[in-house]
């Protein structure tokens, strides 16, 4: 199958929104010029599916700031959306691989599980530039692979050591989907808790979209455990807290998730959250100078209803303005692994960020709690 067919596959029924910054894969010539496309790689389906159309909508901010300024290297910029999903059909490595051997994308800018980052890595090769935006497990050293997201010892270990001196925590569980960035990240995380002098007394790992609900509850309640570290993703991390909060648990078990957005929130609803807290550099209601841009920005272009705005989606606001700065500074180099230093890179960022390498990067961490439908912050980390 030829190479746009997969991408209009890839394409066909998603939303858009200023969908003149999107195209299915067909060559879109400015009149004057070839434009930069970028591969924006997020999952328009299964658990994670919900990310989706917050993580398009703010792309579509970054692609419209870079067009009323210079572009990226003089180009006008759009955006060729491809599903990455754990769960899409088809085969998005061979799709990926054809659209850089037939020039179709320029780079890729990507909002997906850590397992589909693994595999790419493989099949880009460095032959163009690949920025991963959200949290994940850290280690990535792959050749022309830029993560600019949290990793463990800035975001989940202060998180913990801030929620078992709160709540006097000593019995934890561990539960989350069944992949890479769970497993490893609760290796830091039991690290952590035995140096607080806990204990981790529940450990359980579910396959995406594997309904375990109430075998994990009743296990839960049965263990002692004081607080649950959360590891599932979207919408199997709605389903669990749905059926968590209607059971009344809160009333003896904290919960601590570095994945749960707003989104999420909305999703799981204000009876169901009562005790939750998650730990990101990211949330809607920061009040810093960069975030009223960002968001004067997103609801400006969007409309009042646009996606509930959250860490994963404007993490690919961020990571289309990294590859900007990156290209910009011609830093990008195919040859070596971005864990070694390289010149800071400033870019724009709701957040205030600054990367220096995959090891190294200037990121804000928040710990907050679910209030209603947002997040209201508690502190600093």
């Amino acid at each position: 199958m030829a190479t746009m067919e997969l991408s209009r596959r890839f394409y066909a029924g998603l939303p858009a929104f200023g969908a003149n910054t999107l195209t299915s894969g067909k060559r879109h010539i400015s009149s004057t010029e070839e434009c930069f496309r970028i591969g924006l790689l997020v999952p328009m389906c299964g658990a994670a599916g919900l990310w989706g159309p917050s993580c398009i909508a703010s792309a579509q901010v970054a692609i419209a700031e870079l067009n009323l300024e210079n572009g990226i290297l003089g180009q006008q910029v759009e955006l060729v959306l491809v599903d990455a999903a754990f769960e899409a059909d088809g085969d998005l490595y061979q799709t990926i691989h054809e659209m850089i051997e037939f020039g179709e994308i320029d780079a890729i800018v990507g909002m997906h599980i850590s397992a589909v980052r693994q595999q790419l890595a493989k099949v880009v090769r460095g032959r163009v530039p690949y920025v991963y935006t959200p949290l994940y497990e850290g280690g990535e050293e792959s050749p022309g692979v830029y993560a600019i997201g949290e990793t463990p010892d800035d975001q989940l270990v202060p998180a913990i050591r801030s929620i078992a001196s709160l709540h006097k925590i000593k019995n934890w569980a561990l539960i989350g989907n069944d992949y890479v960035w769970p497993r490893a990240s609760n290796y830091f995380a039991k690290q952590c808790i035995q140096s607080l002098g806990g204990k981790v007394i529940y450990e359980q790992y579910v396959p995406f979209g594997v309904d375990r609900t109430e075998r994990l509850i009743d296990d839960l309640e049965a263990s002692g455990a004081e607080a649950i570290l959360l590891s599932f993703i979207g919408q199997d991390a709605v389903d669990f807290n749905r059926a968590f909060g209607s059971l009344a648990l809160d009333k003896q078990i904290i919960r601590l998730s570095c994945a749960i957005e707003e989104n999420g929130l909305l999703a799981i609803g204000e009876k169901n959250s009562k005790r939750l807290y998650s730990s990101s550099s990211y949330f809607s209601t920061l009040n810093t100078p960069s975030n009223i841009y960002f968001k004067e920005k997103y609801y400006g272009q969007h409309g009042d209803r646009a996606p509930a705005l959250n860490a994963l989606g404007q993490s690919s606001y961020e990571g289309v303005q990294f590859l900007a700065e990156l290209m910009k500074k011609r830093l990008f180099n195919p040859s070596t692994s971005p864990k070694n230093t390289i010149s800071a890179i400033n870019y724009r960022s709701a957040r205030d960020a600054t990367y220096f390498n995959n090891k190294s990067k200037n990121l804000p961490i928040y710990l907050a709690r679910a209030d209603g439908f947002k997040f209201s912050i508690l502190e600093k980390l």
